[in-house]
């Protein structure tokens, strides 16, 4: 085949143990997936149905080793969201909640990244989020734990310190919706696909960073993950 332009590079993350590494394909968000979360961002979590954003694969920022990661340019307001995330091995569409799970590869640590007041915006003009959450850098994720080696994490404490200070703290329990009804919906809209990765939402404690902050995460079971804050570049 002759490109017209030279391919964009592949995004892969590093996996548990293995010299082998996943490649990504899409990037799924589930929106306000915590209750504590949903309350804090003024939303009533009893009311909503699972809605998902996206960011491409060009987002992804393999943070299995100390990242750096630079402020992105147009906001004042630059937050962190620490998430499980999912990652798919098999085909998938329609899926029962009782058969989702089958079509996991496993699971890592995850930081949705999120330009607020950029989506704050967005959202009270009735707008898509893109421009808040789809841009470079905005997916750091720590090292991808196969099923085979973790299961399917069900509990367990999910964190965050900036600075060594404790900003965000649940349990993986708390989710609203589960990791197999997660899939369940989402595949009844997308054909999931090998390289497909999903952030499951966030527990409450969200807050803005800036330059020279340092963030370190983790999920029981699952590893943490550790990014530096660079400035932005000019």
């Amino acid at each position: 085949m002759k490109l017209a332009i030279a391919a964009p590079p592949l995004h892969t993350l590093a996996i548990a143990g293995r010299d082998e590494r996943f490649p990504v394909n899409r990037v799924f968000c589930v929106g306000r997936n915590y209750a504590a979360h949903a309350r804090e961002m003024g939303k009533d979590p009893d009311r909503e149905p699972p809605f998902f954003f996206m960011k491409p694969a060009a987002a992804v920022v393999d943070a299995a080793s100390p990242a750096s990661v630079p402020y992105p340019p147009k906001t004042k307001n630059y937050h962190h969201e620490i998430e499980l995330v999912v990652a798919i091995g098999a085909r998938g569409v329609k899926l029962a909640p009782a058969e989702a799970l089958g079509v996991v590869w496993g699971y890592a640590v995850g930081l949705d990244m999120t330009r607020r007041d950029l989506q704050s915006d967005m959202r009270e003009k009735k707008r898509p989020w893109d421009i808040g959450k789809s841009f470079a850098e905005a997916a750091p994720i720590g090292s991808i734990h196969p099923v085979a080696a973790v299961g399917h994490p069900a509990q367990g404490a999910i964190w965050l310190d900036v600075n060594g200070a404790r900003r965000q703290e649940g349990d993986l329990s708390e989710l609203i919706w589960d990791v197999a009804h997660t899939i369940h919906f989402l595949s009844q809209y997308y054909e999931l696909l090998p390289g497909d990765v999903i952030y499951t939402g966030t527990p409450k404690g969200v807050g803005a960073v800036v330059a020279g902050d340092r963030l370190h995460g983790g999920i029981d079971g699952l590893g943490t993950l550790a990014i530096a804050i660079a400035p932005a570049i000019a």
